[in-house]
């Protein structure tokens, strides 16, 4: 039910009575609602099958749909075919948006409390069964109710605490029109800062396996684009990105249209942090070390390492810190390391030689040398499984993607050309998965 199809909406207790009901069509009735405890909840606690007792069921020409949170259900009704995933999407943000004006849990003692608030609220949210408005900010901005009123004000409050409060209340429903009709339910208006600044950071992700000589099996590069905005005013902001991306998802800020025809990044932002867009790149990538591993088991009781890692990046970065894991077999006695740089040693715990530098110069080459001893066993020796090398590491301004920012823009329709902003864009590649097999 993509909610356009939805005829009613109930809260009902863990008993199966109704608490509440909000019908938007004609085609269901009550008595059907109260069908879902005759022959839902006792088939539940008659210990039904599992594939009787799921949260979609249909009765005849109905089709319900519940979900519980603490001590209730929420319940939708419809007799179309619809979006399953949607409709349980739009009773899960209910049950968010209930919680915000109750400040605190939706419960049957609160839905008994606030019955009248909620029906507000249900008008709001969907009319003739299409969902309408859902998000608390907006909707905070057009019920301005939050408990029981008085002629003085709220209860327990003084004469000048209530106009106060409804100073308030008159100043933010002044903004109400353009929150609804605007679409920028995440932004409020009259942000003022003394100073306009944007800091736009890309964080990649790499994730690689390679064959012992350095082949690339298998790669791809998972990245975000993770921003702060501190803009006065209603600003909007165009991103230019060479065409680099697949399975690319926005935040809802971002105008879809916009960048499907232009493939241009087009947002009005929130005030603060916010992540982007998320994004996934297959080809093309820069990998920014490679590995070549010889490992060598001479006879039962030695094990010899030789493990090469050297940067590709330019020799004006450098990584850190870089660490590079070289298993070894279960049976490990000691081993005696010889490193280029930084510091080795064995742990056991994670039966592997440990390589630890704090920093990896652009363009440098590493090497580790170790002897290993292994305890000798009368047993017949399972075959050592030769797990991959793993590497951790962290390179400030590098993209492996190849993802540039060919321009951002910001344009303020009021101030115009007045209106300055300071621009960062930083860069950070780090590990995910960086495998290489010996």
């Amino acid at each position: 039910m993509a909610c356009s199809a939805c005829s009613a909406i109930y809260f009902l207790n863990l008993r199966g009575d109704i608490l509440l009901e909000r019908k938007y069509k004609d085609d269901v009735d009550r008595e059907i609602a109260e069908s879902f405890r005759d022959r839902i909840l006792n088939a539940q606690h008659q210990n039904a099958s599992p594939g009787q007792s799921g949260p979609i069921r249909t009765l005849g020409s109905v089709t319900f749909m519940y979900l519980r949170h603490s001590d209730i259900y929420v319940l939708m009704l419809t007799r179309s075919n619809g979006n399953a995933m949607l409709s349980f999407r739009f009773m899960t943000s209910l049950v968010s948006l209930f919680q915000s004006y109750f400040e605190g849990d939706l419960n049957e003692s609160s839905i008994r409390s606030n019955f009248v608030l909620m029906y507000e609220l249900l008008d709001e949210v969907m009319d003739y069964g299409l969902p309408q408005i859902s998000d608390p900010a907006i909707l905070k901005t057009l019920i301005l109710q939050k408990g029981y009123k008085s002629e003085g004000g709220l209860l327990g409050t003084s004469a000048s605490e209530a106009a106060a409060k409804k100073a308030k209340e008159a100043a933010a429903a002044a903004n109400a029109t353009l929150a609804v009709t605007g679409a920028v339910g995440w932004r409020r208006e009259g942000i003022k800062y003394k100073r306009n600044e944007i800091f736009l950071d890309i964080v990649e992700q790499v994730n690689v396996l390679m064959s012992q000589n350095g082949t690339v099996l298998r790669n791809d590069v998972v990245g975000r684009i993770q921003m702060k905005c501190f803009l006065s005013d209603m600003p909007e902001l165009r991103l230019g990105l060479n065409d680099q991306m697949q399975d690319a998802t926005f935040h809802q800020c971002v105008n879809l249209g916009a960048y499907e025809s232009q493939k241009v990044v087009t947002f009005v932002p929130p005030d603060g942090e916010f992540e982007l867009m998320r994004y996934r790149v297959n080809d093309g990538i820069t990998l920014p070390f490679k590995v070549l591993p010889v490992i060598s088991e001479v006879g039962r009781t030695r094990l010899e390492a030789n493990v090469s890692v050297r940067s590709t990046f330019s020799n004006k970065m450098q990584a850190g810190p870089v660490v590079v894991l070289v298993p070894v077999p279960d049976n490990t006695a000691s081993a005696k390391l010889l490193v280029t740089a930084g510091r080795a040693k064995y742990d056991a715990t994670k039966k592997a030689l440990v390589w630890k530098m704090s920093k990896f110069v652009g363009g440098a080459e590493h090497t580790l040398r170790a002897e290993v001893t292994l305890v000798a066993s009368t047993r017949e020796k399972k075959a050592w499984g030769r797990p991959p090398i793993q590497m951790q590491f962290q390179v400030p301004m590098l993209g492996a993607s190849g993802l540039r920012v060919q321009y951002l823009r910001v344009v303020e329709r009021k101030q115009g050309s007045a209106y300055k902003v300071d621009k960062w864009v930083r860069k950070l590649c780090k590990s995910g998965d960086y495998l290489v097999r010996i």
